[in-house]
C-alpha cells in the first residue's frame, strides 16, 4: 500500500472514532453520559434500561472494534497481529462486560469510580491506544 492511500485511510478510520464520540448521544443510549459529567460520588445512579443499555454499549465496543482492527491492520499490515488483536478484544469484551454489568445492575456509590473506568474501556478507543504503541516496540526489537 502506498504513503499517502495509507495516510487518507488513517485518517478516514480515525475520523470516524471521532464521529463515534461526537455523536454519542444520538447513536447510543446511555442514562451514564450525563451522569458521569456531574457529581457523580455524591448523587444516585440513573434510572436505565439494563438489556438496551448492555445492547448499546455492545454495539458501540463493536464498531470501536472493528475500525481500531482496521487501523491497525493498515498501520502493520500483519495478519498475525490482528489475529493477537482479536484475542484481546474478545477476552477484554467479555471480563469487562461481565464487571460493567455488575455494576449496572447492582450501583453502589462506593463503586462509581470503579465503574466509570471499566465503562470508559468498554466505550473508548483505549485498548487501541495500548496495542498501537504496544505493537511498533515490538516491531522495533524484531
Amino acid at each position: 500500500m502506498n504513503k499517502p492511500l495509507k495516510y487518507i485511510l488513517l485518517i478516514v478510520l480515525f475520523g470516524m472514532l471521532i464521529c463515534i464520540r461526537v455523536f454519542e448521544n444520538q447513536l447510543f443510549y446511555d442514562p451514564y453520559l450525563v451522569f458521569f459529567q456531574n457529581d457523580f460520588l455524591y448523587i444516585d445512579s440513573p434510572r436505565r434500561e439494563i438489556a438496551k443499555l448492555l445492547a448499546f454499549t455492545t454495539l458501540r465496543y463493536a464498531l470501536n472494534t472493528i475500525i481500531s482492527l482496521a487501523i491497525l491492520l493498515v498501520v502493520f499490515r500483519d495478519k498475525s497481529i490482528i489475529k493477537f488483536s482479536v484475542f484481546i478484544y474478545v477476552i477484554a469484551f467479555v471480563v469487562l462486560l461481565l464487571i460493567y454489568s455488575y455494576f449496572v445492575v447492582n450501583p453502589k456509590q462506593e463503586d462509581y469510580y470503579m465503574f466509570f473506568n471499566v465503562r470508559r474501556f468498554l466505550i473508548q478507543p483505549i485498548i487501541l491506544i495500548l496495542l498501537l504503541p504496544a505493537f511498533y516496540y515490538h516491531k522495533l526489537k524484531n
